[in-house]
């Protein structure tokens, strides 16, 4: 891996493994960062700092990088998994919600990709009430339309 900075030399063996991956699948695509980002949903800074160590990579760029490079995503899936729990996190202070409670975001998990377990509690229909009141008010401005015009 000639053209890459070294690795931290503190990098857990999981992660060190998993990023020298990632790097040899990036140099087999041919592509630099800023083509590869063009390729996936995934900027150039993004690649730089999920190739350099500096984050972990969401599941859908590593799925991107495997289908650019021509490889399948399953062969890496339990590598990333070992990486993403290994990876070192940085000490920060929380972040607060506007009602006080803490944010509990993993940037290294999307939300459509968070099994069920690690989820809240399941959603309170907010949305199907809102989507049912938006319905009666198109079939009563439908009504009404139809009596002041007929």
């Amino acid at each position: 891996m000639s053209g890459w900075q070294p690795l931290p030399d503190d990098l857990p063996a999981e992660v060190r493994h998993f990023v020298e991956h990632l790097r040899l699948l990036k140099d087999r695509t041919g592509l630099s960062l800023a083509a590869l980002g063009a390729r996936t949903a995934y900027s150039k800074s993004s690649w730089h700092r999920y190739l350099n160590a500096g984050q972990p990579p969401p599941r859908q760029a590593v799925v991107a990088l495997c289908r650019v490079a021509g490889t399948d995503p399953e062969r890496i899936g339990v590598r990333w998994e070992l990486a993403v729990q290994a990876w070192p996190r940085p000490v920060t202070v929380p972040e607060r919600a506007p009602g006080g409670e803490e944010y509990r975001d993993d940037p290294t998990l999307p939300w459509w990709d968070t099994p069920p377990e690690m989820g809240e509690s399941r959603p309170d229909g907010r949305l199907l009430r809102y989507a049912l009141v938006l319905l009666v008010l198109m079939l009563l401005v439908t009504v009404v339309g139809a009596v002041l015009l007929g």
